[in-house]
């Protein structure tokens, strides 16, 4: 693999990082990262990871596009409403930036077909929004050795570390076990500002970039983001 000269055109402003150069380049064109969800985390992931390169992204999504999903869904367009999303956000990912390999997985994550998915991939990104397939994915990364990019938001307030990379902890070193169903807050009914699962997955992507150029992440290490306030709190676990 070489970096030719549509490389050095398109993402030279990131080459010329001390941090990421010809060699960093070269790690993000042949790096392999999935993420789960195209929705308001997944959608600026994507965005990020496609325009600086990433060499083969997949995405996991079985939902269609609807109308509440625009303001904060910036893949999509109100064309799009009843489409599939993953089918969509490929559309987006490879009109961003067709130079890189973009994989659709248009099927619910399960127990029996989760290892398969992942196993081909080095990062996990997970952009899902419910604490089930939060921690099948967790659990599913922890048995196979992926390092997995953790992000969630609720209301005003986000959270975002980097789980079971180099031996790190995981997502039950920080909370054993998933609340209950009656403990979880449902984004439907508390809502949450458009703005903000853009903030928090441009985050998760800056992370996955700096997993893939071998930069220092939040391993063992909770990032609490107070967009209200403009707090950033970090917990070390």
């Amino acid at each position: 693999m070489t970096i030719d000269k549509n490389d050095f055109l398109r993402y030279n402003r990131q080459m010329n990082l001390s941090e990421v150069g010809v060699e960093g380049q070269l790690q993000i064109k042949a790096a392999k990262v999935i993420v789960l969800g195209a929705g308001g985390l997944g959608s600026p992931i994507l965005t990020y990871l496609a325009s600086c390169g990433v060499g083969t992204l997949a995405v996991v999504d079985y939902d269609n596009i609807e109308h509440h999903n625009l303001h904060r869904q910036i893949l999509f367009t109100e064309q799009d409403i009843n489409c599939s999303k993953t089918v969509k956000a490929a559309e987006r990912i490879q009109a961003i930036n067709p130079h890189i390999t973009c994989i659709i997985y248009e099927e619910k994550l399960t127990k029996d077909n989760i290892p398969t998915i992942l196993s081909s991939y080095d990062i996990v990104v997970d952009g899902t929004d419910n604490f089930e397939t939060r921690y099948l994915v967790n659990d599913t990364c922890v048995r196979l050795g992926k390092t997995l990019v953790y992000g969630t938001i609720l209301g005003f307030e986000g959270q975002l570390s980097v789980l079971n990379h180099q031996g790190s902890k995981n997502l039950r070193d920080l909370f054993p076990e998933p609340p209950s169903k009656e403990e979880v807050p449902n984004c439907s009914i508390h809502g949450v500002l458009g703005t903000f699962p853009g903030i928090i997955g441009t985050m998760m992507a800056q992370e996955t970039l700096k997993i893939i150029l071998n930069l220092p992440v939040l391993t063992n290490q909770l990032l609490l983001i107070d967009t209200l306030q403009w707090q950033f709190t970090k917990l070390s676990y």
